[in-house]
This record gives structure tokens, C-alpha cells and sequence, in this order.
């Protein structure tokens, strides 16, 4: 598949619609770096693919459907065709709106309905272990006094919050509230919402702290002292996932789907879920109900002696 990324910012130049919906999404929409790449990268594969491509309010609803039949021949997963589309969608939603295009032809293209992948949870006995082991395993020579302590607080206030990687990564000592039990988190779209801190991720913060004299700026501090990046953040739940022998690719956002499945499993209203996650539509927050189900219609099969 050709780069469709090369001379892609050439390309939102020499088109205003794409410069100014990017810019829009940027400014007036506060979409992440990450969207605007996205997005950025399916407008231009869409010209890419398109070699009659003349200009977008040309382009009709006959165009995008061949366009669609294209992805699907490619065998693209359903999931990326979808959001190659959600990308096309925003900007006619964008230029009927502010560039005076007189009809969306993409709402009448149907798009294949999304795969549903239930995803991966630990069960609890797994996340106690996994909890457990940055006391029990020997730190590298090079590596800090505190690391131990560190990583400990990484994955509690992960499995204690169901924070993003990028929220717990970009955390700072003044969003919490020690007082109140509750942490200041800053998600998509700049949204702020409070989120509880359980006993164990209180303490073992509070351990950390002391022990690597972190008092104001970034909480979680790399050995150069320095705020740790995502990345950063990342390796280490890899490090201790792989020492505790979970399944290959458990990832931070593996613990924040556990946290979800847990506290549905264990009474949590749905909406309060939602609002635990920052998720912005409830229906995003249902894929954690069908968890729920797949994992009590395994109890049933087990336990029944007539399932």
C-alpha cells in the first residue's frame, strides 16, 4: 500500500478545505495530535485512491461507495474502514457547514456494521499477583532507590482509576487530593473529571512520594528525574506483565478494561462506570455488559450441572 502520508502537509497547501477543516479540528474541535494525524492520513489516502479525484465537492455518494468497495477488496479490517470513514464524514459534516456544500453525500453511504471484539481481562487473582511484583523482583544496578516504589504506584493508581496511559503519564502531585481520596484527571478534549483513589493505590503513592522527594511538577519521574513518557509508562506494565506471565499483550488499556469488568461485576451502575472511564457516550461503555455476560455464562457452563 503507497505511503499516503508522503506529501501529505504538500497536499493541505495546495487544498484550503483540508488546511482549514484540520486547523478547525485543532483549534475549535481541541482534537489530539494523534486525530489530526488520522484523520489527515484518510483524506489524503482517499485522494490517494482516487485517481479521478478533481476536488471535494465533486465527489458524490456513487464515488465513496466504490471507495468503500475498494477498502473492502483490500481486506482492510472493518474497524480501519470505519474510521477512514468517520474521518470523511467530520469533514463533510464541516464543509456543508462552513464551506457552503449544499449536500453530504457520504450520508447515504452505509458502512459494514463494526466488529465486536470483546476485550481482554485479568481476572482478579491476576491483577493481585501483577500488583504485587515490583517488591518482589530484583531492580536493574542503574535503575533508582525509588523504582520499585514507583512502578508499585504506576500500576495501582492503573487498576485503582482506569486511567488512560496518557492521562496517568501526564499526571502532576497537585491533581490529587489526598484529603478526599480523589485525583484530578484531565482526558480527551481537555475534559477534567474526579475520579476515587482506593486504600491501596493511596499508600503505595504515598510510599513513593517519600521515597523519591517528589513533592510539585510531574508525579511520576523517569531516573533522569524527569517526567516519564507514555512510553516509559508502558514498558514497565510490560515488564511486570511478562514476569507474571500473563497472556502476550497485556498493555495498560488491559487494566483499565478490568477495572471496568470488575466494578460491573461486582454491582457498579453503568452510568458511574462511564463517568469512572471519561467516556463520552454510554454505548462505549457497554462493550464492558457484554464482558460481564461472556464471563458469568462461562460460571454457568462450569457450575450447572445440566448447561
Amino acid at each position: 500500500m503507497p505511503d499516503a502520508t508522503v506529501g501529505l502537509k504538500d497536499q493541505a497547501e495546495v487544498d484550503p478545505f483540508t488546511r482549514d477543516f484540520l486547523e478547525f479540528m485543532a483549534v475549535e474541535k481541541n482534537a489530539s495530535p494523534r486525530t489530526l494525524t488520522n484523520y489527515a492520513f484518510a483524506l489524503g489516502e482517499y485522494r490517494v485512491r482516487n485517481p479521478q479525484f478533481k476536488d471535494w465537492k465533486s465527489c458524490t455518494a456513487d464515488d465513496f461507495r466504490l471507495y468503500l468497495f475498494e477498502c473492502m477488496k483490500r481486506e482492510l479490517a472493518r474497524s480501519t474502514i470505519r474510521l477512514h470513514f468517520a474521518a470523511l464524514r467530520s469533514f463533510y459534516k464541516f464543509l456543508t457547514r462552513r464551506k457552503n456544500l449544499t449536500a453530504n453525500p457520504l450520508l447515504e453511504v452505509q458502512l459494514p456494521k463494526a466488529e465486536r471484539k470483546l476485550p481482554l481481562v485479568l481476572t482478579i487473582r491476576q491483577v493481585e499477583e501483577l500488583l504485587g511484583l515490583p517488591f518482589k523482583v530484583k531492580q536493574p544496578r542503574q535503575a533508582p532507590s525509588w523504582s520499585a516504589a514507583r512502578d508499585a504506584a504506576i500500576l495501582e493508581v492503573f487498576y485503582s482509576t482506569g486511567l488512560r496511559l496518557a492521562e496517568l503519564a501526564g499526571l502532576d502531585v497537585e491533581a490529587f487530593d489526598f484529603f478526599n481520596e480523589t485525583i484530578r484527571v484531565v482526558g480527551k478534549g481537555s475534559k477534567e473529571r474526579i475520579v476515587p483513589l482506593g486504600s491501596h493505590a493511596l499508600a503505595a503513592l504515598q510510599k513513593y512520594r517519600g521515597e523519591a522527594k517528589v513533592s510539585a511538577g510531574p508525579l511520576f519521574l523517569s531516573k533522569s528525574r524527569s517526567r516519564i513518557s507514555a512510553r516509559g509508562v508502558s514498558n514497565i506494565v510490560k515488564k511486570y506483565t511478562a514476569l507474571a506471565g500473563l497472556p502476550v499483550g497485556v498493555s495498560p488499556h488491559k487494566l483499565r478494561h478490568s477495572f471496568a469488568t470488575h466494578l460491573l461485576d461486582n454491582g457498579a451502575d453503568l452510568r458511574s462506570v462511564q463517568t469512572l472511564l471519561g467516556h463520552a457516550s454510554l454505548s462505549t461503555t457497554q462493550i464492558y455488559t457484554h464482558v460481564s455476560t461472556e464471563r458469568l455464562k462461562k460460571v454457568y457452563d462450569t457450575a450447572h450441572p445440566r448447561a
